[in-house]
């Protein structure tokens, strides 16, 4: 299904490109229209999702470059980058993953903290930071995080993973009032939200595990449709919101 022209000519930049819910969001914006700046660590990885977005949709813009989201002054470069090419920014999807947990939670080890928190906390706050600006100036800015329902409901052998994810929306819905403060009585021209989902499966996993019913769990390819459909909505409805793909817990 192609979009409804909500992002024909729309900038859209993807942190953590190269995973399959990055494959699968560079594929989906490109057929709705978007040009698609994606950004990995792993360049290897990178280079084949932009191919495989390029092969699926001859024509799209979709480009890729190898980023270090941990360094503040290498995200706001890529920003400054995007923004100067093509001449706007219109969103940046934050998929940035990983997962650590343990038996129980005294087997909590803080070391898996001390990744999780670099990996899920620090790259939202560096996007977010670098980003907010170009948004701001968009007539259709959205900053998208991905999180999950731990967040909101952690499990004892969870801990660091699910206080990570909660934090990282703390900070998100802090991004959200600022573009609400900046709108005015006016309301938000740009939007924060953030997509909840109990946990991603992708063709790979099901064949690995052809047995598993992964209840509950929200396939990359319906994620990124969803993605898509979030600039369908004024900035108003969706600014500040958690749009839950799972059930509630």
């Amino acid at each position: 299904m192609v979009g409804n022209g909500a992002l024909d000519g729309a900038v859209i930049a993807v942190a953590g490109a190269g995973g399959p819910a990055g494959r699968a969001a560079l594929r989906r914006l490109a057929e709705a229209g978007a040009t698609v700046v994606g950004a990995d660590n792993d360049p290897e990885r990178l280079a084949e999702a932009v191919d495989a977005a390029r092969y699926a949709h001859g024509g799209a813009t979709v480009t890729g470059e190898t980023v270090d989201l941990l360094d503040l002054d290498s995200t706001r470069d890529w920003a400054a980058r995007t923004e100067k090419e093509f001449g706007r920014i219109d969103g940046l999807v934050h998929l940035v993953g990983g997962w650590r947990g343990s038996e129980t939670f005294i087997k909590t080890s803080l070391d898996d903290w001390d990744f999780l928190e670099l990996l899920l906390i620090r790259t939202v706050q560096h996007t977010s930071l670098a980003f907010y600006e170009g948004l701001q100036r968009s007539d259709r800015g959205r900053y998208l995080l991905i999180s999950a329902a731990g967040a909101t409901r952690p499990t004892a052998g969870n801990a660091s993973y699910a206080a990570a994810k909660a934090a990282a929306e703390a900070w998100t819905l802090a991004l959200a009032d600022a573009f609400r403060k900046a709108g005015g009585a006016e309301g938000p021209r740009a939007a924060a939200a953030i997509l909840v989902v109990k946990a991603l499966v992708h063709d790979a996993m099901r064949a690995e595990r052809p047995n598993a019913k992964f209840a509950g769990f929200t396939d990359v390819e319906d994620l990124a449709e969803a993605i898509v459909g979030v600039w369908d909505q004024p900035a108003a409805e969706v600014n500040g919101n958690r749009l839950w793909l799972t059930e509630k817990p």
